[in-house]
């Protein structure tokens, strides 16, 4: 862990440049804000102006500060920012949170400047600039003016989050509160000139009083750094729960090939955020009410859930949102069964079924106790979820006794939904561990991601082999978009074979090379020009033969029609038989570069069956990684016999990907687009063959 970023989060004295007298003023908020939550350590306010600021003693610049502090945090005009930064570093200050705005987000301008203070700084830590600060709760350390410090208090937990806004922090900060869930810390990064995502993730990973680390995420700038501070959190069992914005497409350009149009920003991030094992939060009520789940510290071991409600419409709603996420709502074993009947003789209430149903017996204590320690102590149930109804109203305490009772008695995770708008009735279920939500699906939410959390440690992946330009293929002489003949050369070169083909000339009379491949044929224009060939009518399936000829002078006067292009080559290939048609493609953006799997053909854009997975630099696949992917597929069980259908030759479609994922990372940025579709897998023990393919290279 950085000493600077333990200074910055963990200070035992901070100056404050540019403090106001005013505490109602925005630079007048910090210092009321640390003595309001009770800062245990040293403040300095430097303003010319004063001798006192909050009965503090105000110094008039940094070089009349008795001590270097550990933070100091900037409030004053853009270019006095510059130099109060140039002095701080000067001074040995280890940190300094930039609140000043000016900077990159107004433009070139800004950027020159933002670079100015970055020099200025030197090896001084910046937080921001255009940054709201951060708030280390379990230390009372508050470093903000953000108006949602005016609460008196807030209670500590186990969650942490960071930012890329200021607002977004506030805002979490005050809904966390309300709700009854503990924060530790957290961080506004901002501009992030110099610390950013993935140092706070690090600091986070070791940091003892986290347990759930969660992120707000506008654009992730240095993604190796984000990948290697997430990929060390999932090792160390914290899971990261992350709300991206900006998921919409609109404005992506497709690419020449299908991949691109299949493939955009947002899926990759999904796919970076797979990869690392992070929670995606879909929604942003999902924001809290995950990490709220999984800060409760219970692990969630299998899908059987008990669902003991007061109200019968409620119990529904629930069951029905968990049979929807997978998840089990078995009836109770006899033995339980037993036990939930001794609770209430006669019929009154429903106790033998699930939802567990005790309505008309009403809500007596006794009987809430004695049926939340049966479920818990049942071994048919991995999780408890607890319906508030209206009582929880009038007597928001009731539900709150018995689940305290019961806690300390059993390890399996409990939820509750509130039915009624009734807040104070769900933060007290939140602070006595667990977490209360006010949607019926956002309990299945809750289980999905603490699921998910409990395989974070177990699910561990080989990162493949290391690759290299085979011997022989002179990559040098390949440049712009390749003919098809050229690509599947390309693909051969790296272990991926092609389906037999020869090449005729438009002007040829002779056609027995062509007629060997079989009585019927596939005949395509071969061009680097028009790589959509099924578009303008340059294929054609299941030609005879003897008709190759003319279909060859067709198609030639179809494309000159259509496209305005003299075709002087065709490509003409056996016709596979009996394959399943599937594709393997490349994208690349500013996250890095991802394989993409799927369900191939010309319907590969109708149907979007596909996964993405990012590479790891200069290294292939793992079979693993490869068959993962396609397990990941809908169109999965046709691989391996659906409804008695036979089996693919799986390995040989793996080991396709594996070789396509090393030609990628080989070829690094001189592969710009690179695509197979379709690539045919047969039956199991006869392989896999690409048909056609598109690659273009710089």
């Amino acid at each position: 862990m950085s000493s600077a970023i333990q200074k910055l989060m963990e200070p035992r004295s901070i100056a404050v440049i540019g403090a106001s007298t005013d505490p109602k003023k925005t630079a007048g908020r910090p210092i009321a804000y640390l003595q309001k939550h009770h800062f245990r350590g040293k403040i300095y306010p430097i303003n010319p102006r004063v001798e006192e600021i909050a009965g503090l003693k105000c110094y008039p610049d940094i070089a009349s500060l008795p001590e270097t502090p550990d933070v100091a945090i900037v409030m004053v005009g853009t270019d006095k920012a510059l130099t109060a930064v140039k002095e701080l570093a000067a001074l040995g200050t280890p940190a300094a949170i930039v609140l000043t705005s000016g900077f990159a987000e107004h433009g070139p301008e800004g950027l020159k400047k933002q670079e100015e203070l970055i020099k200025a700084a030197g090896s001084m830590r910046i937080l921001g600039p255009n940054t709201i600060g951060m708030v280390n709760i379990t230390d009372d350390i508050p470093l903000s003016p953000s108006s949602a410090l005016e609460m008196d208090e807030f209670p500590k937990g186990s969650v942490s989050v960071i930012s890329q806004s200021g607002g977004i922090l506030g805002s979490l900060l005050s809904r966390a509160t309300a709700c009854g869930l503990g924060l530790s810390k957290l961080v506004s990064t901002s501009n992030e000139a110099d610390l950013g995502l993935a140092d706070f993730v690090d600091y986070l990973v070791d940091d003892p009083s986290t347990k759930v680390i969660v992120l707000y995420i506008e654009s992730i700038r240095h993604p190796d750094r984000f990948r290697a501070s997430a990929l060390r959190a999932k090792k160390a069992g914290k899971p990261i729960v992350v709300y991206k914005v900006g998921k919409s497409e609109a404005g992506i350009q497709a690419a020449v090939s299908h991949t691109g149009a299949l493939a955009g920003t947002d899926k990759m991030y999904d796919a970076l955020f797979k990869q690392t094992g992070i929670i995606r939060a879909n929604k942003f009520s999902d924001f809290l009410d995950i990490p709220a789940a999984l800060s409760s510290g219970r692990v969630l071991k299998g899908k059987r859930v008990a669902v003991l409600t007061s109200t019968g419409g409620a119990g529904t709603l629930v069951a029905d949102s968990l049979g929807e996420w997978g998840f089990e709502t078995p009836a109770p074993d006899e033995k339980t069964a037993e036990r939930l009947r001794a609770l209430q003789p006669g019929d009154q209430a429903v106790l033998d079924r699930n939802p567990i149903d005790v309505t008309l017996a009403g809500l007596q204590p006794d009987l809430l106790r004695g049926a939340i320690s049966a479920l818990l102590d049942s071994p048919t149930y991995d999780a408890l979820i607890l319906i508030l109804g209206s009582s929880s109203l009038s007597m928001p305490d009731l539900m709150a006794g018995a689940v305290r009772d019961c806690m300390q008695t059993s390890d399996k995770p409990v939820l509750a939904y509130v039915s009624p708008h009734a807040p104070i009735a769900g933060a007290l279920m939140t602070k006595l561990g667990v977490p209360a939500f006010s949607q019926p699906e956002s309990c299945s939410v809750a289980l999905g991601s603490m699921l998910h959390a409990s395989q974070l440690k177990e699910s561990k992946v080989d990162q493949g082999a290391s690759v290299s330009i085979p011997a022989g293929l002179d990559i040098a002489t390949m440049h712009g978009s390749l003919n098809e003949s050229e690509a599947k050369n390309l693909f051969s070169a790296f272990g991926i074979p092609g389906v037999r083909e020869v090449i005729i000339d438009a002007a040829s009379t002779n056609f027995d090379a062509a007629k060997a491949l079989g009585e019927k044929l596939v005949v395509k224009i071969l061009s680097s020009e028009i790589l959509h060939k099924t578009e303008v009518g340059g294929v054609a399936l299941n030609v005879p033969s003897s008709e190759l000829a003319a279909k060859i002078n067709s198609m030639s006067a179809d494309v000159q029609s259509k496209a305005g292009v003299t075709i002087s080559q065709f490509l003409v290939q056996e016709m596979a038989q009996g394959g399943l048609e599937f594709m393997v493609g490349m994208h690349r953006d500013p996250l890095g570069t991802a394989i993409l799997v799927g369900m191939g053909g010309v319907t590969a854009e109708l149907f979007k069956d596909t996964h993405m997975r990012l590479i790891h630099p200069g290294r292939s696949f793992s079979e693993q990684e490869a068959l993962e992917m396609l397990k990941e597929l809908k169109t999965w069980p046709l691989l391996v016999g659906y409804r008695g259908r036979a089996k693919c030759d799986v390995a040989s479609l793996v080991k396709a990907i594996v070789q396509f994922s090393g030609m990628v990372a080989a070829l690094e940025d001189r592969l710009l687009e690179c695509e197979i579709n379709p690539i045919f897998v047969f039956g199991e023990g006869r392989g896999v063959k690409a048909a056609d393919g598109i690659a273009v290279l710089n």
